[in-house]
């Protein structure tokens, strides 16, 4: 029961691919529930704002129908684009989220063009300028994302990109998913794909968001964060030990069940204290929010989802974390709110 919990000033989502009952004899898999089923899941777990995912063209009628039976809105949505070839999806993707009621387009655009070259600073705002252009023409928001296999996974190049936005007298929309850094803690090979590594063990940058000064402190000083995103992720975790890539390699490990395993439903024994950066990078988020009434932060979704280099494989219950994780906002929530009203927060 979330009754007696204050209710926060900003909307709390799902992600669509979280929205599995999974279990040791359904293993977490691709194959989805039908759409009705995933809102109903959503709405009957009585601590979701609304449903966060994109319809494709081919199944819009179907969200539509959700929609209305379960008077559960689509509040957000996001994709992956690669420059150079995906500029005509990412202006329908637009369209699309005006016309199911979306207020804001999360974007994950590729480090490298379809060309083959990586895509400069400068290529990436003007990027973002065309598309808030678009959006808000339509009314959706477009927020980037920090996400690996993007730009962003380059973690030093998004304090440039949005002051060269800032700069131009636009506000830069920036969603935070703290885990593709947590995840990253401890691993030198990750900092190594980030470009950090001597930063980082020199001291000259920190990423445990339990420290002052810490890379998730520098982003929310920057008053950017629209979105931000909840996945467990434990410092340096193992990887995902159930679904191997085309390349006969281990897919990469972005995902740490927040409700404790059963026997056989995670590869690797389990900690709580694995969980408690992921908690702190949210209470960080909800502390400045709290405490800075410019904040621009308007989504949070929880982010444990199905795909390879999250819980693809594992026998846990997929939704059942979602859940968790919406259930621990709230708590939070509740909890800054006695601190602030105490005058405990800075």
């Amino acid at each position: 029961m979330t009754s007696h919990i204050q209710a926060p000033p900003f909307l709390i989502g799902c992600n669509g691919r979280g929205v599995q009952r999974s279990s040791r004899d359904n293993p977490i898999s691709l194959n989805e529930a039908p759409i009705l089923e995933q809102f109903r899941l959503v709405k009957e777990a009585g601590v979701f704002d609304y449903f966060d995912r994109i319809p494709l063209r081919s199944n819009f009628a179907e969200y539509v129908q959700a929609i209305e039976k379960y008077d559960l809105p689509v509040h957000s949505a996001s994709w992956f684009y690669r420059l150079g070839e995906d500029e005509a999806l990412l202006a329908d993707n637009m369209k699309i989220c005006k016309e199911i009621g979306a207020t804001c387009h999360n974007i994950m655009t590729f480090t490298h063009h379809k060309d083959g070259h990586a895509l400069t600073n400068a290529e990436v705002v003007d990027h973002y300028l065309q598309v808030y252009d678009v959006g808000m023409g339509l009314g959706v928001e477009p927020s980037f994302e920090l996400h690996v296999n993007m730009w962003t996974e380059e973690f030093l190049r998004v304090r440039k990109v949005a002051e060269s936005v800032q700069a131009r007298g636009i506000p830069f929309n920036f969603t935070l998913d703290y885990s593709h850094v947590i995840f990253k803690i401890g691993n030198p090979d990750e900092l190594d794909r980030s470009g950090v590594r001597q930063q980082v063990e020199s001291g000259e940058l920190i990423l445990d968001p339990f420290e002052d000064n810490s890379l998730c402190d520098d982003w929310l000083s920057m008053n950017i964060v629209k979105w931000t995103q909840l996945r467990a992720v434990g410092p340096n975790q193992p990887l995902n030990l159930w679904h191997r890539n085309e390349d006969g390699a281990f897919a990469r490990g972005i995902q740490y069940p927040m409700v404790p395993p059963g026997p056989g439903e995670w590869h690797s024994s389990w900690h709580a204290y694995h969980l408690e950066p992921s908690k702190e990078a949210i209470r960080k988020v909800l502390r400045y929010h709290a405490t800075h009434p410019e904040s621009p932060l308007r989504y949070i979704t929880t982010e444990f989802i199905n795909l390879p280099d999250y819980g693809l494989g594992a026998r846990y219950d997929l939704f059942a974390q979602n859940v968790e994780a919406a259930r621990f906002i709230r708590k939070a929530w509740a909890e800054v709110c006695a601190l602030n009203a105490a005058g405990e927060l800075a």
